[in-house]
């Protein structure tokens, strides 16, 4: 089986740490229509500032067209075509307006046995990155490099292994010009009911830090789930998330420091609907 991309190594374990937990208010409507059109309006609120957008999305066979506008007065545009040429190829050619500077032109492709993606910026002095795993499900590795063309200097280059099996997901990676070891591990408990438990550990070589997070989460029926964690720093946070009908969710979400009760605990909303 195809051991993905290199964006999908850890993934599990990110989800489940980080997915979802919001301290702010959030709310987002689509509306979609039998000839693939989604249309997505949203907004959310941190402190006393709101921030909105407004997403449509276009599918027509193998070609879909993304259009997003911010209340920042940004218009991203992105266009896929799948099997592009060949079955497992991908091309996103995605541009910001109004930065004429900001197109880039994206691969990305599937093999039983690797997973590829490369981009390059749309620019005199381009951004070049190319990420690749190579292996299986159950075993790969992956490196993922950017050059600057501009400065001839490599910004990025990173590595990472990972081991699967049905119950088990573990991971290692090598982040910041190997600076950051970070070491993460998914175990689902139970199949029936979502049951599972993760970790990440973090260390910054040059800090001499360490950061260590446990989570976990359990599904109280096919449509409410319960997640929470706690850090090594005192941070603890939960949620409850509940699909009130066909992916449409409603997300409560708290976090405290421990070491600081005192402090007033945040609390972030998310309202999804679909229809």
């Amino acid at each position: 089986m195809a051991p993905g991309l290199y964006a999908d190594i850890g993934k599990k374990t990110r989800d489940l740490l980080y997915k979802d937990y919001n301290t702010h208010q959030k709310f987002s409507v689509t509306t979609c229509s039998p000839h693939g059109v989604a249309i997505t309006a949203a907004g959310t609120r941190k402190n006393e500032s709101i921030f909105g957008e407004l997403h449509t999305q276009i599918k027509n066979k193998k070609l879909t067209v993304d259009v997003k506008a911010n209340s920042e007065s940004d218009l991203l545009t992105t266009i896929t075509v799948d099997e592009f040429g060949t079955p497992g190829l991908k091309s996103i050619l995605s541009l910001v307006v109004p930065d004429q500077r900001s197109g880039k032109l994206e691969l990305q492709y599937l093999h039983a046995f690797a997973g590829v993606n490369a981009s390059i910026g749309l620019n005199p002095n381009p951004m070049v990155n190319f990420s690749g795993v190579f292996g299986s499900k159950a075993l790969s590795v992956g490196v993922d490099v950017s050059f600057d063309t501009a400065t001839s200097n490599f910004t990025k280059y990173n590595a990472a292994l990972s081991l699967t099996n049905p119950d088990l997901i573990a991971s290692l990676h090598l982040n910041n010009h190997g600076d950051t070891l970070v070491a993460s591990y998914y175990h689902l408990v139970k199949h029936h009911s979502g049951t599972a438990v993760g970790a990440e550990l973090s260390h910054s070589f040059s800090r001499n830090e360490s950061t260590l997070i446990f989570g976990s989460q359990h599904s109280l029926d096919p449509y409410t789930i319960l997640k929470a964690r706690f850090n090594n720093y005192g941070m603890a946070s939960a949620l409850v998330q509940h699909e009130w009908r066909p992916k449409s969710f409603v997300t409560i979400s708290g976090e405290v420091d421990t070491k600081a009760i005192e402090k007033s605990t945040k609390v972030g909303l998310s309202l999804v609907l679909k229809h």
